[in-house]
């Protein structure tokens, strides 16, 4: 199977040199194969939004190494760690993050223009994706017409729309009621698997993490 991510012996400190100083990932590794989706559990503060920032290229470790379909981006540039995070990675997170004042369609369409998408073709890529998680009669409201429920689906489609190879997720249900998070996290592995991508989502909800391929906990800066 090819390798869609692969993280090597990250290490991440906060404060680093002073007093306070907190080690949050200690030689973390991980790999991810095509099509494979994995749950990552852990305890609040353990660290796992500091290792999807990292894995996502969002931020940098102090060690290890980062590779995205066997591309190394550990030290790249600014500019090819954007072009990367454009084209190989989607992001999910808790809170839906839509901009208010565009509607669901256009949210799923900005991400497509901002790579060089002709607005007609983005239009209906947005479209097809809406309709995908049921939510294409409310592609034309704007967020604060949507349910909790809506509002993240048009989250995971925003995050498809460029049809990443990687999708990195944390606690995309975890603001949801437990009938709504059930619903709407079933459109997100149905999405996934759909297109093929690999994933690795972030969740305290051990029923969700079961519906995963497996499961690695973070546990003193390790990935066990």
């Amino acid at each position: 199977m090819s390798e869609v991510l692969r993280l090597a012996g990250i290490e991440k400190t906060y404060n680093r040199g002073k007093p306070n100083a907190l080690t949050v990932l200690d030689g973390a590794s991980i790999t991810l194969n095509a099509g494979e989706v994995v749950a990552l559990v852990a305890p609040s503060g353990a660290g796992k939004s500091t290792l999807l920032h990292i894995a996502g290229l969002l931020d940098d470790a102090d060690a290890g190494e980062v590779a995205i379909g066997g591309t190394v981006f550990t030290g790249a540039s600014d500019r090819k760690r954007t072009a990367a995070r454009r084209a190989d990675v989607g992001f999910v997170y808790q809170f839906h993050h839509l901009l208010p004042e565009f509607s669901a369609i256009e949210n799923v369409m900005l991400p497509q223009l901002a790579d060089g998408v002709a607005d007609g073709a983005a239009r209906e890529r947005a479209m097809t994706l809406l309709e995908r998680v049921g939510v294409a009669s409310r592609a034309e409201n704007r967020p604060a017409a949507l349910s909790g429920g809506e509002q993240q689906r048009v989250a995971f489609c925003r995050a498809l729309a460029n049809a990443p190879r990687l999708l990195l997720a944390d606690e995309p249900t975890g603001n949801l009621d437990p009938a709504t998070s059930d619903t709407v996290f079933g459109a997100l592995m149905a999405l996934v698997r759909e297109t093929g991508m690999s994933a690795l989502i972030a969740t305290h909800n051990p029923e969700l993490a079961a519906r995963m391929d497996r499961t690695v906990r973070l546990e003193g800066g390790l990935l066990v």
